[in-house]
């Protein structure tokens, strides 16, 4: 098992990893909105949510891997009412590429954001 820890995405913010390799998977921890300054992103679903795919950008590349790597992808959002907005940036980053997913409604996430993001990923094999 090797952490994985990058200056791309926000520090975590509490006692975890942002994302866990273990073989050729890759766990990660779950991204919020948060810029690499440490501050929430101002605006609504969308600002947020691309400033969660900017952090899972930064993980994913630390580690070796892409969104089209990803296999599993598990959306927290505050209100499922946004879901259709969140759709539209999350096929901007995931494309043609459709990896298992699965979207919840929570009553409250850190620091009062609108979405968390997490992935489990492949990390290509070099050969």
């Amino acid at each position: 098992m090797e952490l994985i820890s990058t200056t791309a995405a926000p520090a975590a913010i509490g006692p975890y990893s942002q994302a866990v390799k273990l073989g050729n998977l890759l766990f990660t921890s779950g991204q919020i909105p948060l810029g690499l300054d440490g501050q929430i992103v101002e605006g609504g679903i969308k600002e947020q949510a691309h400033q969660v795919f900017a952090n899972l950008t930064g993980v994913l590349e630390a580690a070796g891997s892409s969104f089209g790597q990803v296999v599993k992808a598990t959306v927290f959002l505050k209100d499922m009412n946004q879901f259709g907005e969140l759709n539209e940036i999350y096929a901007t980053y995931f494309g043609d590429h459709k990896p298992a997913r699965s979207t919840v409604e929570v009553a409250r996430l850190p620091r009062d954001v609108f979405v968390e993001i997490e992935l489990i990923a492949v990390i290509p094999v070099e050969i």
